[in-house]
């Protein structure tokens, strides 16, 4: 079986694949210091408390974080005797290289996001990440990823309000009942949450429009379906695409070995 392993720059995802669905998937905060003995324990303690049995030959990882690959890698060998595949290493080739600017070190988040976007729905997209930062990522007819827009995460803007601002509190980010805001909490979620309606409606307007093309929005990250209640601003909503991505590149890669 196949662990697929998608770390951020908040959150980490395990996933075990069979070859035909996911048999579990657990999160965990991403920690640059854990040990690759701290992974399986608390791996394995996981799997035997929902009393999953699961011969895990093979590894893969995404990681936007590069301190804790060294660590992975060894987690993987370790426990697992196997060498994890990782996005964005020259061994793990991909479904279509990215065509951006020459020396240009495209995120493997976002690579990932490309190839299992185009898995599913095919090319000329927009995927719509909302994870620490706000990525836009434009994948053309063939499954490229060729280019597309980063902007702060929603979560981030809040708490950089929180900081930067004495007065201002930390609030959670909600769809408010109105624009004008009659407190300061109210205020503030309306500031976010219109500005980021805002943020993707023109972002992919324009983007679409650059590339003279028909093209579809695909979002995923927590916070897609919250944006979703406002207005149709996707066309779909993967809740696993990047995990998805990985096991599109994974077996890729076994068929091209």
């Amino acid at each position: 079986m196949l662990l697929a392993i998608d770390c951020g720059n908040t959150n980490t995802v395990f996933a075990i694949w069979d070859g035909d669905s996911f048999i579990a998937t657990w999160r965990t905060s991403t920690e640059w210091q854990r040990t690759a003995d701290q992974y399986y324990v608390w791996l394995s303690t996981l799997m035997k408390f929902q009393n999953i049995e699961a011969d895990i030959t093979e590894v893969i990882v995404s990681s936007t974080v590069p301190r804790v690959v060294f660590n992975l890698r060894v987690f993987a060998d370790r426990y697992f005797n196997c060498r994890p595949l990782v996005v964005g290493k020259p061994d793990c080739a991909l479904p279509a290289l990215p065509r951006v600017d020459e020396g240009t070190a495209v995120g493997p988040d976002r690579l990932v996001n490309a190839a299992g976007a185009f898995d599913r729905h095919g090319g000329d997209l927009i995927v719509v990440d909302f994870g620490t930062a706000t990525t836009f990522d434009v994948v053309a007819s063939d499954g490229a990823y060729v280019g597309g827009v980063i902007a702060p995460g929603v979560n981030l803007s809040l708490e950089a309000l929180h900081n930067a601002a004495a007065a201002l509190p930390h609030v959670d980010i909600s769809k408010p009942q109105a624009v004008i805001g009659t407190n300061t909490v109210a205020c503030m979620q309306s500031g976010v949450f219109w500005g980021y309606i805002g943020l993707v409606r023109e972002i992919c307007a324009r983007i679409k429009a650059e590339r003279g093309v028909p093209m579809r929005v695909i979002s995923t990250g927590g916070l897609a379906p919250l944006f979703q209640q406002a207005e149709a601003l996707f066309d779909a909503f993967e809740d696993d695409l990047t995990i998805h991505g990985l096991t599109v590149i994974h077996q890729y890669n076994k068929d091209n070995a």
